[in-house]
């Protein structure tokens, strides 16, 4: 005869159960969001409350643990690749196209609010303007911003993938696109993935070759800035423009 005493006698916990302890776990970090912010949460929660969305019944506190285990920080994560996401127990296609759109949705934010009445009337002006537009940026690309009498930034526009030399090519384009949006002047910025903002030979002539084509139509090259990171450095006060 089996044995059921209080002792030795254990209850079958059956899914049900599970899934009410899991959502127990969802609602008590979505209130804590909701009542102090995601600076109260930790790294953990932050990737359980993002895989929420893509797993509604699942539980994804293990799979935020492997992915911290795997990219170890929240950047390592987002900056993974979408082959790599996928290759975590419990990453499907959806929840990594989730974790690669975040950063991506960070610098649309970042750009849209500095897009609000811009204007660019100095160097540093320039830097706070562009660094959103390379937010999370893993690849290099050049921007050309077109400016009003006023200094107030018409559009923004990308001009060329890769390091500025490449974009010489794209002088015409540099041109064109000056004069399409009627620019008093412009500047232009690219990012260095190397973290290093300091500019090079490369960029040094390739900026001079640019500034020749647009004096030969009359718009100046105000100047040019390089991001890397956080970080940023004009070529205007930097002598080499």
């Amino acid at each position: 005869m089996k044995d059921t005493s209080d002792e030795n006698f254990k209850p079958k916990r059956d899914k049900t159960d599970a899934e009410n302890v899991h959502s127990g776990h969802r609602q008590r970090l979505k209130r804590q969001l909701l009542e102090h912010g995601l600076d109260s949460i930790n790294d953990i929660g932050t990737l359980e409350l993002l895989l929420y969305s893509t797993n509604r019944r699942k539980d994804t506190n293990p799979v935020a643990h492997a992915l911290l285990r795997e990219f170890v920080t929240l950047s390592g994560v987002f900056d993974a690749s979408l082959e790599a996401l996928k290759a975590i127990d419990g990453v499907g296609e959806e929840s990594a196209i989730l974790l690669k759109l975040v950063p991506q949705l960070g610098r649309r934010y970042l750009i849209s609010r500095a897009e609000e009445n811009a204007v660019i009337a100095s160097s540093d002006d320039a830097g706070k303007y562009f660094l959103p537009y390379f937010f999370a940026e893993t690849s290099e690309k050049v921007l050309i911003a077109c400016l009003d009498a006023k200094q107030k930034v018409v559009v923004c526009r990308k001009i060329g993938e890769g390091t500025i030399n490449a974009a010489l090519i794209n002088i015409r384009k540099i041109v064109e696109t000056a004069v399409a949006y009627n620019s008093s002047s412009i500047v232009i910025a690219h990012n260095h993935t190397s973290g290093i903002a300091l500019p090079s030979q490369e960029d040094v002539f390739s900026t001079k070759k640019i500034k020749e084509a647009l004096a030969a139509i009359d718009i100046p090259l105000v100047d040019h800035i390089i991001v890397a990171d956080d970080d940023y450095v004009s070529m205007k006060d930097s002598g080499c423009l």
